[in-house]
């Protein structure tokens, strides 16, 4: 098989060939959810586009040479303040949190991680961690908080690309008069005695939030490792400060080798945000949306660039589902040639590999069961078309919505015309057809049909 793969490096800002350190152990590693909040549609991005790298993977090297790690972080002062807010206790709110995001998880059919650790699982190894930041003169105490101090490390915004002035100027930095330097950010943090906290040699604390990907990822990965992969937000500060004290508590010259960002997802052009209340929770489109559409949705565009979220984006993944699912049976997948395949080894491009599925399944659709096979095979190595009787399933109580919801907009459309607000009929006659669906006036009855 052509092992042939190349990524968009972040941190050489160029793409590169991709060569793991080890063909027998192939590491990735991706920071997971901190569960505070319930996930939502910018979060289930780096879910679904990293489950898809896994696939690629273990298709490549095999499955048993991936190591995919994906941590969750259950102690934040993000959860701490939630808890508060919700009147839960920690316990409460983590264990509810995590929960609903494995459901998220399997509603959007990724696969599990080879390892998932929590954070408050690791607090040994991330005293440890400080310790030898300490002991090798990267990081100072003052009263009870440890901080990481950046100077020391002369790489610090390579990933980033930007020198400290930039860094300082152009984002947020925390404000703290424990330090000596607005860069340096915090390894440890007292705690009182009504915040979650741990015995270390600096008093009774907590870890800061980029320690913990640190120490998680070496403990499952090693000190050095292929792929670290994430949000395009966690560039800066979290991804930089990983590298920073990784590379200074192991005294190693490297940490990941690529990285891969995701970039952002805006809702109906608009970014994501509580005080407008535009947030789109998993487990709210769980209520009435396949996991399936919500995969191709997020798989439309290529994971660098900005995607953004929309009523005519989920429809189009729909209708597309829909016909591919007329091919379906059960099949043993086969192995997917070069040909097919390289538009996922061409740093995941996951765009012109659907325009792939949609050729194939022209082929498919013709009669023939090679074609048919190759069709369903590539349809699965991303995680589509496995299960089609929770499509049709899903298909028999979406008619049911449907119905209420286009009687509804055609008794607004003809209440609109009657009161001779045409554009306002204009628009909700356009709205029904973005949702698959064709009206036509007759006399004094509108009928309709889908497309």
């Amino acid at each position: 098989m052509n092992k042939n793969l190349n990524f968009f490096n972040t941190l050489s800002n160029k793409k590169e060939k991709f060569v793991p350190i080890n063909n027998n152990k192939v590491g990735i590693y991706v920071c997971g959810p901190t569960v505070y909040d319930f996930p939502h549609i910018g979060n289930a991005r780096p879910l679904v586009v990293f489950d898809v790298l896994f696939r690629l993977l273990q298709t490549l090297y095999g499955k048993n040479k991936v190591i995919y790690v994906r941590n969750i972080t259950d102690i934040d002062d993000k959860i701490i303040e939630s808890s508060k807010k919700n009147k839960k206790t920690i316990k409460e709110l983590t264990e509810t949190i995590t929960k609903s995001f494995h459901e998220d998880c399997r509603y959007l059919n990724c696969l599990n991680p080879t390892f998932e650790p929590k954070a408050t699982e690791h607090i040994k190894g991330m005293i440890d961690m400080v310790s030898n930041l300490l002991k090798n003169n990267h990081a100072y105490e003052n009263e009870k908080h440890v901080y990481f101090s950046v100077s020391s490390f002369k790489k610090y915004g390579k990933l980033s690309n930007k020198n400290s002035k930039q860094l300082v100027a152009g984002s947020r930095v925390e404000v703290s008069k424990y330090k000596k330097d607005p860069l340096d950010f915090v390894l440890w943090k007292p705690s009182d005695d009504k915040d979650p906290g741990w015995d270390s040699p600096w008093g009774r604390g907590r870890p800061g939030w980029h320690l913990e990907c640190s120490v998680m990822s070496e403990k499952f990965l090693g000190n050095h490792f292929d792929i670290h992969g994430g949000g395009l937000d966690l560039v800066f500060p979290h991804h930089e400060n990983e590298i920073a004290q990784s590379c200074c508590a192991n005294k190693t010259e490297n940490f990941a080798n690529y990285w891969l960002h995701n970039g952002f997802v805006t809702f109906d052009k608009e970014k994501m945000s509580k005080s407008i209340g535009n947030i789109v929770t998993i487990n709210k489109l769980r209520e009435n949306v396949n996991g399936q559409v919500i995969r191709l949705a997020l798989l439309s565009s290529h994971y660098k660039q900005p995607l953004d979220w929309n009523e005519k984006l989920i429809q189009e993944s729909q209708n597309t589902l829909d016909k591919w699912y007329g091919q379906f049976e059960m099949i043993n997948p086969d192995k997917l040639e070069y040909d097919v395949l390289k538009p996922l080894q061409e740093d995941l491009n996951t765009p012109e590999y659907i325009a792939k599925l949609h050729s194939l399944y022209e082929d498919s659709s013709k009669g023939n069961k090679s074609s048919k096979v190759k069709f369903l095979s590539a349809c699965q190595q991303i995680g589509l078309l496995e299960d089609k009787q929770s499509w049709e399933n899903f298909k028999k109580s979406k008619a049911k919505v449907d119905k209420n919801f286009i009687n509804k907009k055609i008794k607004d459309r003809n209440e609109a015309r009657k009161k001779g607000n045409y554009k306002l009929a204009d628009t909700l006659r356009k709205e029904l057809e973005d949702n698959g669906v064709i009206i036509e006036d007759k006399q004094d009855k509108t009928i309709w049909k889908f497309k």
